[in-house]
């Protein structure tokens, strides 16, 4: 399923043409399990303009249309379930945040393909870049729906790093991944990454005082 404006997009395109279009069935992943070693409480619960952190990134990726989204939680798994009730998406638990991100990555993926065998992408977000929209993540479906590029990353600050795309054959190297290895690890040994270029990416939360920003 096409995230909202890029299926308007995409329709207008293909219309005239006598042929249905095939849209994408892209699953969304929040990754919202880490222990704030730096940030010192909860960052998941941290309040950004009325709203935690984690509410506000939960709301964008529902709103930026994936076709099944998934939320990986962790540290205070039960506190961060509360905040996030109600919302249309689906919560999976990893027991063992502790050992990085890897494993995060690991079961959010393994809960995405359970219930959508179909899945053609994963949209990775993460739930302290605060200045990302849903018409941002709109971008990478609509960047996949046209190039059937295996990797789609956000480039900031001389970065390529989420939000990132990756394409159902990529997935086995998402599942390998091991320790504090993130996806980007992934995207730094892949030729032929395509960019979408998004400076508010650069901005995230770290710190209490990084809030004020």
């Amino acid at each position: 399923m096409l995230c909202a404006t890029a299926r308007v997009q995409y329709m207008t395109e293909v219309e005239g043409t006598g042929k249905m279009p095939a849209f994408p069935r892209i699953g969304g992943m929040l990754l919202a399990a880490g222990g704030s070693s730096r940030f010192g409480s909860p960052k998941q619960l941290a309040l950004f303009q009325g709203k935690t952190l984690l509410r506000r990134a939960a709301e964008t990726i529902v709103a930026s249309g994936c076709s099944t989204i998934v939320v990986v939680l962790g540290a205070c798994a039960e506190a961060c379930k509360e905040e996030i009730e109600g919302l249309e998406l689906n919560i999976v638990v990893n027991d063992q945040w502790e050992t990085g991100m890897a494993s995060s990555i690991k079961t959010g993926l393994a809960k995405l393909i359970a219930l959508g065998p179909d899945i053609d992408a994963v949209l990775i977000t993460l739930m302290d870049q605060t200045l990302i929209t849903s018409e941002h993540l709109a971008k990478f479906a609509g960047v996949f729906n046209s190039s059937q590029s295996p990797i789609i990353a956000a480039r900031y600050s001389d970065i390529l790093g989420a939000p990132a795309l990756f394409s159902r054959e990529t997935f086995n190297n998402l599942l390998q991944l091991k320790g504090d290895e993130g996806a980007r690890s992934i995207i730094r040994k892949s030729p032929g990454v395509t960019i979408v270029e998004l400076r508010e990416a650069a901005v995230d939360v770290d710190e209490i005082r990084d809030l004020k920003t």
